[in-house]
């Protein structure tokens, strides 16, 4: 298996035009769309101007937590491939799909195997199964091997406190995509050196 990568948080052109011209550029880039209570929310008069960057073969993802009708209607016609939803009823989440017509990443926030079995409700609307800690902003870890043992039948992106210094090897068992934030700041902000090396030792596993 070939781990790919996310990393979301971005919310300046000059980590993102970083992240897309780099040698190995990640394969999704999130975007903080509706959760002010984040250091890396972007309004969405910046979300316009940064989408207008050219994605290359990097997919762009609105990460939105129990998203409104209007925080949805804000962004009907920015560039974004996938919807990443928290904390959105499965009915709801299948509304949004069908309306807007996004892939959607599933988000499920795991302390316990309970939480992890939550997966089975959105099987139906999930194109990806994220699996993140209970932090959201805060970057908390859970225990990435309570995923272990399911079969999800869908692409699985753990995040959850990843740092640059793990061992990624470790994740081929049951990910197919690391989704680091935290991980690559210094000071809560995006560290360009940390990009770089996390991208160039992906490429090196891979």
């Amino acid at each position: 298996m070939k781990l790919k990568c996310k990393i979301c948080g971005v919310s300046d052109e000059k980590t993102l035009r970083f992240i897309l011209d780099h040698n190995y550029p990640a394969d999704f880039i999130g975007f903080i769309v509706n959760y002010p209570k984040s250091k890396r929310f972007v309004d969405i008069d910046k979300l316009k101007d940064l989408l207008t960057v050219e994605k290359k073969n990097s997919k762009y993802v609105a990460v939105l937590v129990k998203p409104s009708f209007e925080d949805l209607e804000k962004i009907k016609n920015l560039n974004f491939d996938f919807y990443q939803i928290y904390d959105t009823n499965p009915s709801e989440v299948d509304l949004i799909k069908k309306k807007y017509k996004k892939k959607i990443i599933s988000a499920l926030t795991i302390k316990d195997i309970n939480d992890v079995k939550k997966f089975q409700d959105f099987k139906e609307v999930a194109d990806i199964f994220l699996f993140d800690g209970k932090g959201y902003e805060k970057s908390i870890s859970f225990d990435h091997k309570l995923i272990k043992n399911f079969d999800f039948k869908k692409k699985i992106m753990i995040a959850g406190n990843i740092q640059i210094d793990e061992d990624f090897k470790k994740y081929e068992q049951f990910a197919d995509i690391i989704d680091i934030s935290g991980g690559l700041e210094t000071a809560g902000l995006k560290d360009i050196s940390k990009i770089d090396y996390f991208l160039n030792k992906l490429k090196i596993i891979k």
